[in-house]
């Protein structure tokens, strides 16, 4: 199962991804989180792509944490461990994905180098960059 990045979506929804992200879209191997949602809906630049996009992923699975304080404090570790590291990542979103990710054992479908940072210090994020 793949949890597919706003990254990703991004480019799907504007038909400029692979292949293989569409297949795995159309084979229903996928989801995303709210917080994906969100940054995917807040991209849209017209009320006619923010309505496609709302109608289209609201039909998604959608993936969600365990226990929400303990998955935001993990999410904070991320960020601390990897600072600590030397690394810097940009996006506190990003680290709530890949904490999403972890926790559900996805693959985490990105095009974000934040993702791949993360990897290096969190082995148990699993990425697939397109």
């Amino acid at each position: 199962m793949y949890l597919i990045d706003s990254s990703v979506w991004i480019d799907f929804l504007n038909d400029k991804t692979s292949d293989k992200v569409d297949q795995c879209i159309a084979l229903e191997q996928s989801g995303l989180t709210m917080l994906i949602y969100m940054e995917v809906l807040q991209g849209a630049n017209s009320q006619k792509k923010f309505n496609l996009y709302q109608s289209y992923l609201s039909e998604q699975p959608f993936y969600n944490f365990k226990d929400i304080i303990k998955s935001y404090e993990q999410a904070a570790k991320i960020y601390f461990d990897c600072r600590q590291k030397g690394i810097t990542i940009r996006s506190t979103i990003d680290c709530l994905v890949a904490q999403c990710a972890i926790e559900n054992n996805l693959i985490l479908l990105h095009n974000d180098k934040d993702f791949k940072q993360i990897a290096k210090i969190y082995p148990l994020l699993r990425l697939q960059q397109i």
